[in-house]
Parts: structure tokens; C-alpha cells; sequence
């Protein structure tokens, strides 16, 4: 038995485990438990509905020892387990929760029980409102690079709990924390990562995740969480537009990064200091120069974070979906020099328009305006600047707005889907809408 198996076995014998929300971290996490045979009463604690959560999770079901608690009024209280394992998606300050404590239930996630069982200490974690999958991978590619076995996971959609069972002592772990899995956390990697920090999650925007922050400091104080129980040896890589911030420091040292002038494939000036933050993190590694070069140089980027798509008759369409703020849509705007054709506009997350609109004036020719709530908004604070109502082009959908784009453009024009805007109500999530707007440019005669 392996020293993993013997501390799970410990930790879950006879236990009353209380699953809040079934994400894909928690399904992870009940399919490790049940994979290694452990002795324990699972409950499934969630808003769907049960017929909803076992068509998208199938393996669960008629398990012997996983019950269902589901619905509203089934969730209002979570009292009666050992241990309450909360989904990212959860809200910490949920009174439920508060209640089930002060009865005596601990609560953890799947990512503090990673962090406690881990194999190796080799662990960096990299958070921060945007660029955190970019640096995130940068950091894995580079480190796959070298020959060390490394591991990818966390928010970026790969639950720990898939491979734990693989790592060796002596691997690296990269992970992708959001501010939703740092809220309640009990450990610090050895080498942290902030890439940036922008007021992000502060209102329940989506209702099929329904977590946020009531204040921009609480937001702060989640992300800086990464840092607070770092030890002497460990190493904190922070952006150095933080600098002036409350920065809640443990022991360990401090390295502020700037902008990297290295080669790379990647657009726009964010993606230097993304680049920047990973070469720092591989360092702390013992990843060498050339390794590092060699690595960034190769790096292509992720999906739907200003993805080139297509060239057709000299105009550049990239997809960035990703970008759900209007900070993020004003960083893809300033990756460019060449005048702009943007597609924009979604779901509503309350926020502000107004410094966007003026960059959309300086550097956008035409606008096309998909549906949702806040594209009334956001053609309002156009309007209210002067921007020509005649470049303002309604859309019903991602493929007629592709094609609008392309009436409009001329040779030396850059396309970009860049929302600034959530994705829900027109599409399932960020992702979606990324593909449809490929498979529309990829149509295009």
C-alpha cells in the first residue's frame, strides 16, 4: 500500500463526506475515493436536479454508498456530515455552510485535500484575473521541455484528482488556481505566481455558477491567499504593477516581473508579462536559459485567447472569447497597431463601459454588436462620445456578425471576437461561442 493510499484510507474510513456542488473537481475526487474502494458515505449536496446531474455524470450512478441531497430547500442545511468538500462554485459565505461549522463540520475542496496528499512538494501555483491558464501552460510546456516529468491542472479544466495517483515524489505540479479555490485555502505552493489583478467576480452574474465577491477587497484577499503560507524556501512571482498593493507575504522571497523581450508567437503586451512570470517560475524550477528560450519559442497559446483563426485576403481574424470584462477586450485591442473590426457584446455582468468606449473610439473602425443584455449599454457610452452610429452594426448571431466583418473589412484589417461580456443566454459558455465564431470565419468564402 502506498503511503497515498494509507493517508486516504486514514483521512475517509467510516467518514459522513458531504459533496457541495458536483463539479468537475468533486467528481474527481468521488471517483478517487470509489476507484480505491474507501469506506465512507458519500452525499452528493447540489441545486440540480438529479436527473440532470446523472445524465452528465453517469459513472455515479446506483453506487452503493453515494446518496442525493438536491434542491434548494434539501441544501439549507448541511449538518450531519464529518467533512464538507466545497466546489469552487460554492459561495464560502453561503449560511449553510456557516451553520454546518458551527456544529462541528469541517470544510475543505478537493484542492486543500490535493495540496495535504500530494506526493510531491514540487508544487506552482499560478492565479490572477487574466493570464493565469496562458502562464499556467507556458510554465508546464517549458518544464515538459527540460525532461522532468511534470503534471497540468486546477482551473484550466483538469482536476488534480485525475492524476494524483501518478505523481512521483520528485515531479513538478503545475496548477491554475481561481480566486473561488484560493477563498478557503490551507497551503501555498512552493513557487506562487500573480500575473495581475483587475475587479473581476463581484456580482452573481451567471446563474449556473453562481459564486462571487462581495467587494473588490475580499477579491484581493482571496488571491492573495496563494502567498500567506509560504515558508522561507518558497518564492513568490509577482507582477510588478502590484508592488504598491497589500501584499500578504508568508517568509518567502519576493521576485517582481516586467515584460519579457523574448521570441515568442504569442500577440499583445499582456502576453509579455505572461511570458515574463513563466520564465520566472521555470527558474525557480532549475530550468535553464536555453530550455526556456527553446520552450517559449514553441509555445502556440490557448484556445480563445486571441487565437489566430484564418488569413483571407490580407484580414487577421482572431478568437478571444476569453475575454468576458471590458479590461480584458481593452488588452486585445492594444495588442494591435493595424485598424480593428471587433465584434462585442452578451451577458450582463454589471460592469462599466466607459474607459472601453473611448479605446473602441481611438482604434476600432467598425463595431459589430452581438445581442444581450449589456450591448444596449455598451452602444449608449459610444453613442454618448461620438462614435459614428454607421459603424455600429447590430448582429443576431456570431455567423451573421462574421459576415458583417467581412463586408467591412479591407486588406490590412484585424477581425477580432472579443465580447468584454459574459456568454450565457446566447451560448453555453465562452467556449462555444469561441468555436462558432471559427466555424464562421473558417466558412467564409
Amino acid at each position: 500500500m502506498s503511503n497515498l493510499q494509507r493517508a486516504i484510507k486514514i483521512k475517509f474510513t467510516n467518514k459522513k463526506v458531504g459533496i457541495l456542488g458536483l463539479g468537475i473537481e468533486n467528481y474527481a475526487l468521488i471517483k478517487f475515493l470509489l476507484t480505491h474502494k474507501i469506506k465512507c458515505k458519500i452525499t452528493i449536496c447540489d441545486l440540480k436536479s438529479e436527473e440532470e446531474l446523472k445524465k452528465n455524470y453517469k459513472y455515479l450512478v446506483n453506487k452503493k454508498n453515494i446518496s442525493w441531497k438536491l434542491g434548494k430547500d434539501e441544501i439549507k442545511r448541511l449538518d450531519g456530515f464529518d467533512v464538507i468538500y466545497r466546489s469552487p462554485g460554492w459561495p464560502v459565505f453561503d449560511p449553510a455552510i456557516h451553520e454546518a461549522v458551527k456544529l462541528g463540520v469541517k470544510l475543505s475542496s478537493a484542492i486543500n485535500l490535493f495540496f495535504r496528499l500530494c506526493p510531491s512538494t514540487n508544487i506552482i501555483g499560478v492565479t490572477g484575473s487574466k493570464g493565469k491558464g496562458t502562464t499556467a501552460s507556458l510554465i508546464y510546456e517549458i518544464i515538459k521541455t527540460s525532461g522532468k516529468r511534470v503534471w497540468l491542472g486546477g482551473n484550466i479544466g483538469i482536476a488534480p484528482f485525475e492524476f494524483i495517483d501518478k505523481i512521483k515524489k520528485n515531479d513538478w505540479v503545475v496548477l491554475e488556481l481561481s480566486s473561488f479555490q484560493l477563498e478557503d485555502i490551507r497551503f501555498s505552493p512552493k513557487i506562487a505566481v500573480i500575473t495581475n489583478f483587475f475587479p473581476e467576480h463581484l456580482a452573481s452574474a451567471d446563474p449556473s455558477n453562481p459564486n462571487y465577491h462581495r467587494s473588490s477587497k475580499e477579491y484581493w484577499a482571496a488571491k492573495t491567499n496563494i502567498l500567506k503560507l509560504q515558508k522561507s524556501r518558497d518564492k513568490a512571482i509577482i507582477n510588478i504593477k502590484l508592488k504598491s498593493r497589500n501584499l500578504k507575504y508568508g517568509d518567502c522571497k519576493k521576485v517582481f516581473f516586467k515584460k519579457s523581450q523574448l521570441k515568442s508567437k504569442l500577440v499583445g503586451e499582456h502576453n509579455k508579462e505572461n511570458i515574463a512570470a513563466a520564465v520566472m517560475a521555470a527558474k525557480g524550477a532549475g530550468i535553464s536559459n536555453r530550455i526556456i528560450e527553446k520552450a517559449v519559442g514553441k509555445f502556440d497559446g490557448l484556445e480563445h485567447r486571441l487565437e489566430p483563426v484564418r488569413t483571407i485576403d490580407n484580414v487577421k481574424y482572431f478568437n478571444d472569447s476569453f475575454a468576458t470584462t471590458p479590461e480584458a477586450a481593452a488588452t486585445a485591442l492594444k495588442s494591435f497597431k493595424e485598424p480593428i473590426i471587433l465584434l462585442l457584446g452578451g451577458a450582463e455582468k454589471n460592469s462599466n463601459f466607459r474607459q472601453l468606449a473611448r479605446l473602441i473610439k481611438k482604434k476600432v473602425k467598425d463595431m459589430i454588436l452581438l445581442n444581450g443584455d449589456s450591448s444596449p449599454r455598451i452602444k449608449k457610452e459610444l453613442l454618448k462620445i461620438k462614435y459614428p452610429p454607421k459603424n455600429i452594426h447590430p448582429a443576431d448571431n456570431i455567423a451573421k456578425g462574421v459576415n458583417k466583418a467581412r463586408q467591412v473589412s479591407v486588406p490590412g484589417d484585424i477581425v477580432i471576437l472579443s465580447p468584454a461580456c459574459a456568454s450565457f443566454g446566447m451560448f453555453k459558455n465562452y467556449k462555444e461561442r469561441g468555436r462558432l465564431f471559427k466555424e464562421a470565419v473558417r466558412k467564409l468564402k
